[in-house]
């Protein structure tokens, strides 16, 4: 099992070194999958990497707080700003990795940690695949969602709290999940209004090329919000599935669609001597 040694992580200040564990299958141009707020085993990327590491070198790691990058030091938890410090985490993984550039594919927390490594480190990036996407601060629709997760999370059922005892440990599980929607519940909170976006008015700044893959029915999307990030990229692509909800790449009537949409994407913008 591969883990990364990161001298250190925005993620767990004062912690010192960091293990992240990662997943790394095939070969040739590296693809970087991010995984959302749940974590990578509530919405595997299985299906994805097994078509794709047949042209690309796919690298799925746990961040920090997740999975089996669990057991070193402690992970205090979620700050209103942890998207920005998962992107520099990411960007230090790919450091140690020695990957200087790389396609990135982020699914919900994830497409909202690849697009800031879209603006920030624009060197970084050959493309964008953004699945799930988030662009307003605050969520009306998902408040109560969000306040149920940050108080009560065990009322959601028996069957996801065991999900997220897998993913999390234990005995880490209920800490993780509810400081994750005390922050978005404190992104909302802090922000100077119901337009207020999560990327400090910088999205219009990715340039890399970009695929949204969004499901109709995510009940976490706002009414107008992917209006709002096509205004902000009219170039990008935008592939809304009417009967998705808000996993598609992990939704069985949806993920081979998924697949070959992302697939066509990350070929068109490979160069030729890759193609071959």
């Amino acid at each position: 099992m591969p883990f990364a040694s990161l001298p250190s992580s925005a993620l767990r200040p004062g912690v010192g070194s960091v293990e992240i564990f990662y997943r790394d299958e095939g070969e040739g141009p590296p693809l970087v999958l991010l995984h959302g707020g749940w974590g990578y085993s509530l919405y595997p990327f299985s299906r994805q990497t097994e078509k794709l590491r047949h042209s690309f070198r796919v690298i799925c790691p746990d961040r920090s707080g997740y999975g089996r990058s669990n057991h070193s030091g402690g992970f205090a938890g979620f700050t209103i700003d942890f998207h920005y410090r998962a992107a520099l985490e990411t960007l230090s993984l790919l450091d140690s990795l020695d990957i200087k550039r790389a396609f990135l594919w982020g699914h919900s927390d994830g497409a909202i940690i690849a697009a800031i490594i879209g603006f920030t480190a624009p060197e970084r990036v050959r493309g964008l695949i953004l699945e799930a996407f988030h662009y307003f601060r605050v969520k009306p629709r998902s408040r109560g969602f969000f306040e149920t997760l940050a108080h009560k999370p065990e009322t959601l059922g028996s069957e996801l709290c065991e999900k997220f005892a897998l993913e999390f440990g234990a005995d880490s599980w209920r800490n993780i999940i509810t400081s994750h929607a005390g922050a978005w519940l404190q992104l909302a909170a802090e922000s100077g209004g119901p337009k207020d976006d999560l990327y400090r008015g910088d999205l219009d700044k990715v340039s890399a090329p970009a695929l949204f893959i969004h499901g109709g029915l995510d009940p976490r999307t706002e009414p107008d919000e992917l209006e709002a990030v096509s205004r902000q990229l009219p170039q990008a692509q935008m592939q809304i599935l009417k009967g998705a909800a808000h996993s598609p790449h992990s939704e069985s009537a949806w993920a081979d669609l998924v697949t070959t949409l992302a697939k066509e994407f990350l070929t068109r913008h490979l160069t030729d001597e890759e193609k071959a």
